[in-house]
This record gives structure tokens, sequence and C-alpha cells, in this order.
């Protein structure tokens, strides 16, 4: 992998990355990983966006300050934990291939999910399966950084208001990554290499997250999630045949 090919693919990674957590509640954010991995190793592509997840949380906080729905926090704080508890514990035990192979079958699984979901009548919090599909989450988050689906399967049905559902995404994450730097640390994932890569991609982060406030009010979603879901299908399509 030379630099100018692992920036081809991280550029836009990390401004859509900035994008989604600045206005789309997540609609783009598993993009990145598989993207990157197309560059790069899996591993060292999870190393290397989780700093940059971490700064665009925090970029896009404040705008969402407030908002987000406590009920549901509850229950998919504790669940992020234990999934993370278990990403620790197992993340050893998964070789290149299989990550790769991981992350393009959560991101297809994310378009068909995206699919299923459509034009269904609201459904109330359900703690249970609240907290099985976050911790599922916290695992997939940890070894993949791909958490949005298993959220989004237990959001999407409760049809919240469209500043409660991002503001919910994006405390969940800033937490739920917050909790991941120091298992990741212990881990050995955040080599010198690793973080001077993350460093370069830094400045990308705030243009991203205030491109996505901007855009937030200006766009038809329906379209922007047509487009955004198509990326990851592609994306997620070339890892599998890649990693298979």
């Amino acid at each position: 992998m030379t630099l100018h090919d692992f920036l081809l693919f991280a550029l836009p990674a990390v401004f859509l990355t900035g994008l989604s957590k600045g206005g789309f509640g997540g609609a783009l954010g598993g993009i990145a990983v598989p993207l990157l991995a197309l560059a790069t190793s899996p591993k060292q592509a999870v190393a290397v966006m989780l700093p940059i997840l971490c700064l665009a949380d925090v970029v896009g906080l404040k705008a969402y300050w407030g908002r987000w729905d406590t009920a549901n926090l509850k229950v998919m704080l504790p669940g992020a934990v234990i999934g993370i508890a278990i990403g620790s514990l197992t993340f050893g035990f998964f070789d290149e291939r299989a990550i790769g192979l991981l992350i393009g079958v959560i991101a297809v699984s994310f378009v068909g999910l995206g699919l299923l979901l459509t034009n269904q009548a609201p459904r109330p919090l359900h703690k249970g399966r609240g907290l099985l599909l976050s911790s599922l989450a916290g695992f997939t988050s940890f070894v993949a950084h791909a958490g949005g689906p298993p959220v989004m399967m237990h959001l999407l049905p409760q049809q919240l208001d469209k500043l409660r559902f991002v503001a919910t995404i994006n405390l969940f994450f800033l937490l739920t990554n917050a909790a991941k730097l120091f298992p990741y640390a212990a881990l050995g994932q955040f080599s010198r290499d690793n973080l001077l890569l993350s460093l370069m991609l830094a400045p990308i982060v705030p243009l991203g997250v205030w491109s996505g406030l901007w855009l937030q009010s200006r766009v038809n979603h329906q379209w922007f999630y047509r487009i955004a879901r198509l990326g990851i299908l592609l994306a997620g399509l070339q890892l599998i045949w890649r990693n298979l």
C-alpha cells in the first residue's frame, strides 16, 4: 500500500464519516472501514479510524446536546459494555480475512436492513431486544466499527423524531467509541504509524461534520439514504469477494 492509495480511500471515508455524524445519524458511518479495508488491512483500518470516530463524535456533540432519548440509552449503553467486553476477549481469534469478511457481511446486511424496515408502524421500546441488539452493536463496533446496523435495527422501528434519533445514535457511539480506546491501546492497536495516519486525517473531520449539519435540512433524506446504502453495498460486496 502506498500513501497515495491509502489517501484515495481514506479521505472520502473520513469526510463521509464526519458528514454522517453531523447530520444523518450514521447513514454513512458504515462505509469508512469497508473503504479503508480496500487499501490496507482490516485491523489497521479499524485502528486508524477509532481516533477519527472519537473526534467526529466530539465535534458533532454540541448540535444535538440534550436531544437524545434517555430511555433508549439506559438500555443500550449496558449492552454496549457487554459487547465491547466480548470483543476485547475474542479480538485475537480473528485473522485479517475473517475481519474483512465480517465487515463486508455487516455492510451488505445493513443495506438489506434498510429495505426491510421501511413503511412499518412505530413500535415501542423493547428492553430485551434493545439489550441484545446493543450488545451486538458493541461487539461489531469493537471489531469493525460497524455497530450501526444493530443500533438501527433497534431504533428504526420506533420511528423517533429525526433530531432525537440522530442525537441518540451520536451519544451512544460517542460513549461506545471512548470505551473502546482502552482495550485498543492494551491490544497494541495504536502503533506510531497508525496514530500518525489518524493525525493526518483529523483535519477532514470538522469539515465533514459541519457539512453534515449544513446539509441536514437541505437535502432529500430519502435519496441521501439510497445513495449511502448503494455505496455501502458496493464496498461490502468487494470485501466479501476479496476475503472468501
